[in-house]
């Protein structure tokens, strides 16, 4: 068998590339514009190779009972990593993916096909759009990870936003979302304070070295009606490869400090990365 081969292709935002990892046989990354999007295992769906990735991993693992299927929306695609994980650890989910590029949704079904009883149902639109049209109280999961280009798009950070992802889910339901931030952390202090004004629980997981202010990094937020399980958060995120911290509760409430929630004419993307801050090799 000959051994696969990159596969680069012009999408609607960019330029894609899909390289297969030489450590593992039917792996992939998928970059564009050079900029890491996603890594699939196509033997093993369970392996999550970013560390963002790893922290929604956790927390989808602790939202209910081992194995319990889930009603999911996915905003953002990318290769299909977290669906594909859910898929495989809680069988007979329903998934609905958003993903604006059509292009890059076109190539990662051509060249790393999900299987037709996944119950993955993949869409092309607007995040913000398929989120105002869903039905109320209709999903146990929203997932926001969408980026335009590296930067999180200013319509996916207000008020009115998350008060439609708020609206979707069911009173058990979890909001999560990955950002992207960098000391003094002004966007995502932003962000905590527009979740406070709808959710009355809120977690947030990044590596240490991230929240001291010593890099560029990815943080994952968790908004939910309920008490989130930090303690199982904690554990499953302390003893990972990628150790991160679990901020909640007095602590967190420090963190947000006086940022104030965003109203739809003041919001703005996501900063942009400083060089490098998400390359590879």
């Amino acid at each position: 068998m000959n051994d696969p081969i990159p596969v680069t292709r012009p999408v609607d935002y960019g330029t894609a590339k899909l390289m297969p990892d030489v450590d593992r046989k039917r792996a992939w990354l998928l970059t564009v514009d050079g900029a890491p999007q996603s890594y699939v295992d196509l033997d093993e769906p369970a392996h999550l190779e970013f560390e963002y990735a790893r922290r929604l991993g956790h927390v989808l693992d602790t939202v209910a009972e081992a194995g319990r299927p889930l009603d999911v929306l996915h905003l953002g695609g990318g290769a299909l990593t977290l669906p594909r994980y859910l898929a495989a650890t809680r069988p007979g989910s329903r998934q609905d993916v958003v993903e604006a590029d059509r292009g890059l949704m076109e190539l990662v079904v051509e060249h790393l096909p999900v299987a037709d009883g996944d119950g993955i149902r993949l869409h092309a639109g607007d995040a913000r759009a398929w989120v105002e049209q869903a039905p109320d109280d209709s999903v146990d999961v929203l997932v926001a990870d969408v980026f335009g280009g590296s930067r999180v798009p200013a319509h996916l950070t207000s008020v009115a936003y998350v008060r439609q992802a708020e609206r979707v889910l069911r009173r058990g339901g979890v909001y999560l979302a990955n950002l992207a931030d960098a000391a003094p952390f002004a966007f995502l202090r932003s962000q905590l304070a527009t979740c406070a004004t709808l959710f009355e629980e809120l977690v947030l997981i990044a590596e240490p070295g991230v929240l001291r202010g010593r890099r560029f990094g990815n943080a994952v937020l968790v908004a939910a009606h309920h008490p989130v399980d930090t303690a199982a958060l904690t554990r499953l995120t302390a003893s990972d490869v990628f150790p991160a911290r679990v901020e909640h509760g007095p602590a967190l409430r420090e963190f947000i400090g006086g940022a104030r929630p965003v109203r739809g004419e003041d919001a703005v993307p996501s900063p942009e990365p400083p060089e490098g801050a998400f390359g590879i090799g």
